[in-house]
């Protein structure tokens, strides 16, 4: 078994970011600033916040936290939206009323929806990008490969399979409509599995000799659970994403990335 590792990739990308922001402080007298807006007492979600605002202070960044109702959102995005300190604005998903999303997060300036999430927005999603830096960085061509994505949902899944096809890549999808799924999933050489439903794929699922990357996610008892069952990870053929350490750390340096481009871009 080989373990695609995304930790030691996102300390190398730390250190350029810590860099950069130190460069675009000195020559344009920005610092970039991150406003998170949390809305889901979850305590998983909180453990998500906590890691933006440590690889913002890693990299000397301002990360601002705005803990409120959902109905307060509307109107705290429009302040947002007009505070030229700010370049980056999230929103942490799930919202409590997950029927307000696309409304919600429709109302953040597109040059600072660093999440990538709306379809105005200018800057590629976060965890699909972080997928596209682990499998470079670990030097896992692509192309002339099956690539099979289970999931299609608006963070990981949807956009994924957009950029890989328009760069060229053959895409095999799996969605809750999907008619056969496992025929499917059988036949692919790199797959990418994103459906937030803990243990969904099991290791009789899973060809021989693949390329596997867990980017789901989910809260079940406090606890984060990825879409990979426990006995995915005993098979010694496959190369792999670890239970923690894969995506999730790059996809924290992808937001950052977005967020430093959104600094010097608004700064010109």
């Amino acid at each position: 078994m080989r373990y695609l590792n995304g930790i030691e990739l996102a300390g190398y990308i730390q250190n350029r970011h810590l860099h950069q922001v130190r460069s675009l402080r000195q020559s344009k007298g920005v610092g970039p600033r991150l406003a998170i807006i949390v809305c889901n007492n979850d305590p998983v979600i909180k453990t998500y916040v906590s890691c933006k605002q440590q690889y913002g202070q890693n990299i000397e960044a301002l990360v601002d936290v705005y803990d409120v109702n959902q109905s307060e959102v509307p109107n705290l995005v429009q302040k947002l939206n007009k505070n030229k300190k700010v370049h980056g604005i999230i929103i942490q998903l799930p919202l409590s009323n997950k029927e307000q999303t696309d409304g919600i997060l429709s109302l953040i300036n597109p040059k600072k929806d660093i999440d990538g999430l709306t379809k105005k927005s200018i800057w590629d999603p976060a965890t699909p990008t972080a997928i596209l830096w682990l499998l470079a960085g670990h030097n896992i061509e692509l192309k002339n490969k099956k690539v099979v994505i289970v999931g299609q949902g608006r963070l990981v899944g949807a956009p994924l399979r957009l950029m890989l096809r328009a760069s060229g890549v053959e895409i095999l999808v799996v969605d809750a409509k999907t008619k056969n799924p496992n025929r499917i999933i059988s036949q692919a050489q790199v797959l990418i599995t994103a459906t937030g439903k803990p243990g969904i794929i099991n290791a009789s699922m899973v060809p021989k000799n693949c390329v596997v990357i867990d980017a789901g996610t989910a809260s079940e008892n406090g606890v984060i659970k990825g879409d990979l069952a426990g006995d995915v990870y005993l098979r010694q053929d496959l190369t792999i994403t670890p239970k923690t350490g894969g995506v999730g750390p790059l996809t924290i340096s992808a937001l950052f990335e977005n967020l430093i481009r959104a600094a010097r871009q608004q700064a010109s």
